[in-house]
């Protein structure tokens, strides 16, 4: 074929098969929408998966057929560059365009072997709003005689299900009395509410549906109005009505699985998010819906304008260091960031390292999981080039000589085989050194909550020790470091407490293979360095240092019946009469 009818060929296949994947996406959504209204939990659990690996698996098919149909091309990148041209005149215009180019320049690199570069994406272009779309995305009630329960039943009725309310007027009246009774003892109880304005979407996640706003005052402010549905035997139902920022953060952060909206505007929808929980950095708002890969483009523009206007760069991260894990971070930031040593320092406990891939993979392994709340997300950028000066040169010179099989020098560029970045958080022994006796009550009972979530995930984190766990914001506790992260079913839960004074023969469980695990030794491995710390654990989580309390989680895994992980307190919850 010739050159000149092999690139519009290429590009247009290309293009055929990017909007095939994105069909595809979209097609998701809506099964979500379809598995909640028939209460079919196990299909909303295949269509997660699918969707978080949907990405990858097309730009894996799509590069192999390219090569196998056109290997010319993999010798001619001035062939590809071309190929490119024409491709991007195909998408230009479309409300998805960033999408496709992000399509595209994965192929590239999977073809290439080339580096992730921010330069490659336009974030101010990729973040454009036309306002007169903005109609299609939010439903506005204007409220000029005040909030009433008619105004409520338009907005349960946004997501048009072909499943009945289990009692409307019911719902519709306390949906009503909650917003009024929040309302009245928050700080705007003496601001008239003007407008609720709802995004014109259902947001699904595993067994729940959610409805998503705002409420507008006359001072301009606004709260987040979040209506939680459930749907049982009798038909759907209101669960919850949320309208605290606190609860907004708590339920879209990135420690939960992504939510499913039925809204192809994820530009408008981030925004909106954005509006209401404006803590939370506008890249993981895109990875919270499920747009991953724009999320990676929106946190590395934020991190480049972090870094261009901070004067010290990128510096080691605050506590103490890591074994496995390099973190390093720019203080003004929102982020930080991580590589894998070549080798663990001399404090590494677990026996053989199993190396830097095999690392990598338990962080995508909970990129991929339900995190249950607590614990952290990771976006993982391969191949990745960040400019040099960004960099102080001790950090430089230990990333170079620590991490030297992951982080190489080029010129003026930094490049990473992978890097890890995470929202930041304060360490949990670091924020205990300055808390409060209040405070430290709170972070150690959030302490003993995340591991009874990170339970409920199947997961076991048995380098317990308190410097794997950050706070966040709002005083919850959350698991980031996952080097030494194990299947809790495959763990074996033992105890020493059966033994009888004076017994000095080594037990039997010494010799069994894989990971063992005896709760009473809990907390010594937790190495909270305050003596009260530790008792009050005991004294909070007191099951979690019996075998009874493990073993029935194993159990429970066995079964499918792992307890319900809330993402809002039970104190929030509507009663469910029929």
């Amino acid at each position: 074929m010739s050159r000149s009818n092999l690139i519009p060929t290429v590009a247009r296949w290309l293009y055929e098969e990017y909007s095939l994947f994105y069909k595809e996406f979209l097609m998701i959504l809506d099964l979500a929408k379809i598995a909640f209204e028939k209460r079919d939990f196990a299909s909303s659990v295949r269509v997660s998966s699918r969707r978080l690996s949907l990405y990858s698996v097309s730009i894996i098919e799509v590069s192999r057929q390219l090569n196998s149909a056109y290997p010319e091309i993999n010798d001619d990148y001035d062939c590809w560059q071309e190929i490119e041209v024409f491709y991007c005149q195909l998408i230009n215009g479309e409300y998805t365009e960033d999408i496709g180019r992000a399509y595209l320049h994965s192929l590239r690199r999977k073809i290439y072997h080339s580096e992730w570069l921010a330069d490659d994406y336009s974030f101010s272009q990729m973040n454009r709003r036309d306002e007169s779309i903005l109609s299609e995305v939010l439903v506005t009630f204007e409220l000029n005689d005040g909030l009433k329960e008619d105004v409520v039943e338009s907005i349960l009725n946004i997501p048009q299900f072909i499943r009945s309310y289990a009692n409307m007027p019911q719902d519709r009246q306390r949906v009503y009395q909650r917003i009024i009774e929040n309302l009245s003892r928050s700080r705007y109880r003496e601001n008239a509410l003007l407008q609720v304005e709802m995004i014109n979407a259902g947001f699904y996640r595993n067994r729940g549906a959610y409805l998503v706003g705002r409420l507008i005052f006359d001072d301009g402010s606004f709260l987040p109005l979040i209506i939680a549905l459930l749907n049982d035997e009798s038909g759907i139902y209101v669960d919850a009505v949320l309208t605290s920022e606190t609860y907004a953060h708590n339920m879209f952060s990135s420690t939960l699985a992504n939510f499913h909206v039925t809204s192809s505007y994820y530009h408008e929808v981030s925004a909106i998010l954005k509006s209401i929980m404006p803590r939370r950095p506008l890249g993981l708002h895109y990875s919270t819906i499920g747009y991953n890969h724009l999320g990676k483009v929106a946190v590395m523009s934020e991190l480049e304008s972090e870094l261009i206007a901070c004067n010290t760069g990128l510096e080691t991260a605050v506590g103490e260091t890591g074994t496995v894990a390099m973190g390093f971070a720019s203080k003004n930031s929102a982020y930080n960031l991580k590589v894998i040593r070549n080798k663990p320092t001399k404090s590494y406990k677990w026996g053989e390292f199993g190396g830097v891939e095999s690392v990598i993979r338990k962080y995508t392994r909970v990129h991929e999981i339900n995190r249950t709340g607590s614990m952290l997300d990771s976006i993982i950028y391969y191949k990745v080039r960040l400019d040099r000066k960004w960099f102080s040169a001790q950090l430089l010179e230990e990333l170079l000589t620590e991490a030297s099989e992951t982080v190489s020098l080029i010129d003026d560029d930094v490049i990473f085989k992978y890097l890890i970045v995470q929202i930041k958080l304060t360490p949990l022994p670091v924020y205990l050194k300055t808390a409060s006796d209040k405070q430290a009550e709170t972070a150690i009972a959030n302490l003993g909550y995340c591991i009874r979530n990170n339970a409920a995930a199947n997961i076991f984190n048995r380098d317990l020790d308190a410097r794997n766990y950050g706070i966040g914001s709002y005083s919850k506790v959350y698991l980031f470091d996952y080097d030494a992260l194990e299947e809790l079913s495959e763990v074996k839960i033992r105890t020493n407490l059966d033994r009888e004074d004076g017994e000095e023969d080594i037990p039997d469980w010494f010799f069994e293979d894989g990971v063992v695990f005896l709760p009473e030794e809990l907390i010594s491995g937790l190495c909270l360095s305050q003596r009260h710390l530790s008792d009050m654990f005991a004294r909070l989580h007191a099951n979690l240092l019996t075998t009874d309390y493990w073993t029935a989680i194993q159990q429970d895994l066995l079964n499918g019946t792992v307890p319900r992980v809330s993402v809002y307190p039970d104190y929030e919850r509507l009663e469910h009469n029929i």
